[in-house]
């Protein structure tokens, strides 16, 4: 059965972007530190990043993370979900109107009737394996608050950035369940049950 699963990286004082994120500075001024897991080299890193990326038979995200990779400064053809384990799952776009055009030669979809409908051609297109939104900021708080995923997956990065795109805010209170910890140098790999 296809799981939903959010997953995203955060500072520790709640941050999953430095100030003023973009186009030209996706994680924002000062938030590269963020997702220096990602190429940290870590046994545990390599092993989370390559798990998360084999495992999306769909990918979710918002507007404005698409405009980020997408954008000259984004990823490659070679480059993109899961990094160097680079994987080409569908990805289902959240967005008021589709653009014009698309530089990166993967599978998108964009969705205009909001998150719900999103995850659900995500999960219908996933086929054995999960859907997973992976952000904005946003988007992942909006799929906690209306309990949309199944498992939250935060990769807590060793670092305070003070201000940015906060994730978890205004949200109702919700209990979850610890399912995972992985620790390494450059993060601490949580996994939480949104559902029992």
């Amino acid at each position: 059965m296809t799981k939903v699963i959010a997953d995203i990286t955060m500072s520790l004082d709640g941050f999953v972007t430095g100030p003023d994120p973009g186009p030209d500075q996706g994680l924002g001024h000062g938030g590269d530190p963020l997702h220096a897991w990602v190429g940290s080299g870590q046994e545990v890193d390599r092993d989370v990043l390559r798990e998360t990326a084999e495992s999306a038979g769909a990918v979710v995200m918002g507007r404005r993370l698409f405009d980020v990779i997408d954008g000259p400064h984004g990823w490659s053809d070679e480059m993109g979900y899961g990094a160097d384990h680079a994987t080409t799952p569908k990805f289902f776009v959240v967005t008021h109107s589709a653009p014009g055009k698309v530089r990166l030669d993967l599978d998108f979809t964009f969705v205009t009737d909001g998150l719900a409908s999103a995850i659900e051609q995500a999960k219908a297109a996933a086929g054995d394996k999960d859907a997973v939104v992976m952000g904005g900021g946003d988007v992942i708080r909006q799929c906690v608050d209306a309990g949309l995923a199944d498992e939250l997956i935060i990769h807590l990065a060793p670092i305070v950035l003070g201000s940015g795109t906060p994730l978890l805010v205004d949200c109702q209170r919700r209990q979850l369940v610890q399912r995972d910890v992985r620790i390494s140098p450059s993060a601490t790999h949580l996994t939480y049950a949104l559902r029992t």
